[in-house]
């Protein structure tokens, strides 16, 4: 396994590119995005993606855990020509389609050979040949029965979760969150039949990938994590990437000590000049309790970072949300009370805003403090563990007296 190479295809930077692209607020992106998007377009013969911009422009723009929203296709398709993509190259777009058509024929050939001459394993690796390159042009219906048609065909354990894999990037490129749960489960299944150790953390990081969007950024923060001092899964995101994205996680979901060896991994400290600076600087300034440099960091996390990426941005005030609770939390935790003025001045804030900032979290139960306007102090409240505990153990005897009441009714 370590020497085989796994084709990144779809290209999900492709998927990046349009989502901003053909997102109105990111509009200082859309020079680079354009031109990126087109150079994608050509280097992997991607006719058939090319096409699917103007027919269904939404397929490739919402993120993966949004409702697609309906747009009339009239509008949609002025907006497509008249907008930063330009109108559509027909001459490209002609020599696209006669390159694909050119090597599907020699696929078809070779598969038709195999089938007259070889094996079963010549049969599939001639099936699997054609599926990556139907996958790699963004042909999506044809892809996905293309490679569902390999994963029948192939024998193998390991080229079996390969396959899996692959539909799962399928399903990350266009959107479709069925796919993508119907493959991780398969995935899951072969994995459990034999596979590697390489197949295993591949997945590891796969799975952190779909919990990342649709908002579980704890259990996807814990693969991320433990997938850091194995990461293979390059077809997936390139490492530097890996990297912001395990940090931007456990910045929000590990504790102070967790994320200290985080960030003082072997892993990370290699790749931190090639990660975004915020990114480093949110985890680091929140460990070392620099709350007005955290707070100049989440801002740019959120307009660089989080704002441009396709898997985050539904989720950004979200994430923006929780980062300020976490934070208000970790310096309340380390006094009885403070007053107003030292809180807003650890936060570089005005104490306006602080005070409007502790309120709607206090009456929302997410801050366990009290301000005292009078005075100007805010007084820290904490809950007794006690008190929890019993209230834990109350209702766990609820459940399992209400579990031994139904099997008495069964048995008797």
């Amino acid at each position: 396994m370590a020497d085989e190479i796994i084709p990144p295809y779809p290209n999900l930077d492709v998927a990046e590119h349009s989502y901003r692209l053909l997102t109105p607020s990111l509009s200082h992106c859309h020079a680079q995005a354009k031109t990126s998007l087109l150079e994608a377009i050509k280097a992997d013969e991607m006719g058939p993606y090319y096409r699917s911009l103007y027919d269904t422009p939404n397929i490739t723009i919402n993120p993966l855990a949004s409702p697609r929203i309906p747009q009339s296709p009239r509008l949609a398709r002025a907006q497509l020509e008249s907008g930063p993509l330009g109108r559509r190259d027909d001459s490209l777009l002609a020599q696209l389609d006669e390159q694909n058509q050119k090597t599907l024929d020699g696929f078809e050939e070779k598969i038709k050979e195999a089938e007259k001459t070889e094996g079963e394993s010549e049969i599939a690796e001639a099936w699997r040949a054609k599926a990556n390159y139907l996958t790699r042009i963004g042909e999506k219906e044809k892809a996905i029965e293309a490679q569902t048609t390999a994963l029948e065909k192939t024998g193998g354990v390991g080229s079996k979760i390969d396959i899996a894999l692959t539909l799962v990037r399928i399903g990350f490129f266009f959107a479709l969150p069925e796919l993508i749960k119907e493959y991780l489960a398969k995935a899951e299944e072969f994995i459990q039949k034999g596979g590697d150790w390489d197949r295993r953390n591949r997945l590891k990081v796969y799975k952190a990938y779909h919990l990342l969007s649709i908002r579980s950024f704890g259990p996807a923060s814990l693969l991320l994590i433990d997938s850091l001092p194995t990461f293979t899964a390059s077809e997936l995101l390139p490492v530097p990437s890996f990297t912001a994205l395990t940090l931007i996680c456990s910045t929000l979901t590990s504790s102070r000590t967790e994320l200290q060896k985080v960030l003082k991994s072997p892993e990370v400290q290699s790749t931190l000049s090639d990660i975004p600076e915020a990114v480093a600087a949110l985890a680091s300034s929140l460990c070392e309790s620099h709350y007005d440099t955290f707070f100049r960091s989440l801002a740019r996390v959120e307009e660089e970072e989080i704002r441009n990426s396709r898997l985050l941005n539904s989720h950004r005030k979200y994430f923006v949300r929780e980062m300020r609770v976490k934070a208000y939390s970790q310096l309340l935790e380390s006094y009885k009370s403070l007053t107003l003025e030292s809180l807003a001045r650890a936060f570089g804030v005005s104490v306006e805003w602080i005070d409007d900032e502790l309120v709607h979290f206090i009456s929302n139960g997410r801050l366990n403090c009290v301000v005292d306007r009078v005075h100007g102090i805010v007084e820290t409240n904490r809950p007794s563990t006690k008190s929890a505990r019993f209230e834990a153990v109350v209702k766990q005897g609820d459940v399992l007296l209400n579990s031994i009441q139904r099997l008495s009714k069964v048995l008797y």
